[in-house]
């Protein structure tokens, strides 16, 4: 039994986030979470640095700087989704760190690692991403999180 169900206490709150309105719902459900058990909550956007590197070409190798560059341009897209999530969750109360990791391997992988190394108690995530088909039940970020995360996950619609 994890120790976060036999503590039956929510410390720590992960919910990764892509830009898309189940990510935003599922923000908003963590913030009403973190409000309730007075747990810290911090929101991450996964750059996927092999797919996002395939544009230089099969002979092409990513220089530090290409990558400097990829997640920079990460970070500037993910700003104004994290200036949303703060100002919701400031007028809860709730404090909020925000983050873009790299996922070198796959986002899964990398999501489900850094909440095992951060210790997370529970991961919220929606139900699709942006690029989610209306009639999948459950998009392939989230039913790999379910799969391998080493905490409770709540998936949210």
């Amino acid at each position: 039994m994890s120790r976060d169900i036999k503590s039956n206490r929510i410390r720590r709150i992960l919910v990764p986030v892509d830009g898309s309105e189940n990510a935003f719902r599922a923000t908003s459900f963590a913030i009403d979470l973190a409000k309730k058990y007075g747990a810290e909550l911090v929101v991450i956007y996964a750059l996927q640095l092999n797919q996002s590197l395939s544009y230089l070409g099969t002979y092409g190798m990513p220089t530090p700087q290409h990558i400097a560059d990829m997640i920079q341009a990460a970070k500037k897209e993910a700003d104004p989704w994290f200036d949303r999530i703060k100002k919701e969750a400031d007028a809860s109360t709730v404090k909020v760190k925000s983050e873009v990791i790299e996922a070198p391997l796959s986002i899964v992988g990398d999501i489900v690692t850094y909440a095992e190394n951060n210790q997370f108690d529970i991961i919220v995530v929606g139900s699709r991403g942006r690029t989610g088909f209306k009639k999948i039940l459950l998009g392939s970020i989230a039913s790999g999180i379910v799969t391998y995360a080493h905490c409770p996950v709540l998936v949210t619609k």
